[in-house]
């Protein structure tokens, strides 16, 4: 490992990094997994007081912003005055979903093969425990900072990002200002300088009811909607394929939802889909939805009866992007660099909490262990070493950021 061009020192990177335990960072992670912070109803009381307890003994100052009573979030800071770099992970999980389906309990945090077992291994708990061991080591090296490290672990993440939105309120009290963002989520250890954009769209077609004897006098809106879909996989996919950027995925579109009919003897007379569209940077939500609108009217126009229409269903937003030439991006691409892993810039395809702290226009990029595919997933696990890399990513990019 070389300190070459590295936002820090050689001396202040061997400090940081010989003070991270490899053994009792495993063995946080393995206790957060045993508590079961499943959202919902999203109870993280346990969770947050085990991140409060490790960092309060490695000298944070640590206060608790709760949005709920069940749903507490942890603020930590270490440092001084200067430029204020914050970690930001979550520790609700997902239900299980089937117990059958698993291999390793759920919340017994059990290693195999290199492996951490569990639900919430990867989403969020190993990015959640490399911050909170980042941030000790940092602590514990001696290396005065010249700046103030934040870690806040949030609830709520899950379902609505409130835990996130309250930190923000209160991070941002007082005119205080946040100079970077580290959001916590599985990125497979890659940089992420930005997230896809949200458009959750509803379409719905409406025909007419009849007998389902004499299905000719009605106007069946589940044939409207076969129609619907057929003409978003054949007219919007190939659209979406091409909507690409050099970091991200290209655009797209799943129809995950589907509701209709009233009874087996009746012609339907609506039926509702649900579409899950996600946007490339540079994409528009309301064009989005504009452009699914045209597409679903034209699929049943001409019979007799029908029509449909689409609208948001719920909250859109742009996708958001960093500067790659930023200081926080080149200080995460540094860490990586030192440590031999790779500083290839990517993008995130899931929704963070990272948003919120985008729109505030705070410079924010994602960076964390583990593999987004095994988010949600039966036997989700980490890699033991993806772990530990990102709890040292961490470390080295907040030297980088704040002087070390």
């Amino acid at each position: 490992m070389s300190a070459t061009n590295a936002p820090f020192s050689e001396d202040a990177a061997r400090r940081v990094l010989d003070a991270i335990d490899p053994g009792e960072t495993i063995a946080f992670l393995q206790s957060l997994i045993r508590m079961e912070s499943v959202n919902p109803p999203g109870d993280v009381r346990q969770a947050i007081a085990l991140c409060e307890t490790m960092l309060t003994g490695a000298g944070f100052a640590c206060r608790v912003v709760p949005h709920d009573e069940i749903k507490p979030n942890l603020i930590a800071e270490f440092g001084a005055s200067g430029p204020r770099l914050t970690f930001n992970a979550h520790v609700d999980v997902v239900p299980t979903g089937d117990l059958g389906a698993w291999n390793f309990p759920p919340f017994a945090g059990v290693i195999d093969g290199g492996r951490v077992y569990g639900r919430g291994a990867g989403d969020d708990k190993g990015s959640v425990t490399a911050q909170v061991m980042a941030g000790v080591a940092l602590a514990r090296s001696g290396v005065p900072p010249k700046g103030t490290l934040i870690v806040n672990e949030v609830a709520d993440e899950e379902v609505s990002g409130a835990g996130a939105v309250k930190s923000l309120e209160a991070l941002q009290a007082d005119g205080k200002r946040l100079d970077f963002v580290i959001v916590g989520e599985q990125t497979l250890g890659r940089v992420a300088i930005g997230e896809k954009g949200y458009c959750p769209i509803a379409i719905e077609v409406t025909g007419r009811a009849a007998h389902g004897a004499l299905p000719w006098e009605g106007a069946n809106a589940l044939v409207g909607m076969a129609r619907a879909i057929v003409a978003i996989e054949e007219e919007l996919q190939p659209r979406l394929r091409d909507r690409t950027h050099p970091q991200f995925h290209h655009s797209s579109a799943s129809v995950n939802l589907i509701t209709g009919g009233v009874k087996a003897n009746v012609v339907p007379d609506r039926c509702e889909i649900y579409v899950d569209r996600r946007l490339a940077p540079g994409e528009d939500p309301q064009a989005a939805v504009d452009e699914m609108d045209e597409i679903v009217r034209r699929a049943v126009a001409g019979e007799a009866g029908l029509a449909a229409a689409a609208r948001p269903a719920g909250e859109m937003r742009r996708a958001t992007l960093s500067d790659p030439d930023s200081p926080l991006v080149q200080a995460m691409q540094a860490a990586n660099r030192y440590l031999g892993l790779s500083d290839a810039l990517t993008g995130f395809s899931m929704a963070s909490d990272g948003r919120f702290f985008a729109a505030a226009g705070i410079p924010t990029i994602i960076y964390g262990p583990g593999d987004p595919r095994l988010a949600h997933v039966p036997d989700e696990w980490v890699g033991v070493d993806e772990v530990l890399d990102a709890t040292r990513a961490y470390a080295l990019a907040a030297l980088g950021l704040l002087g070390g």
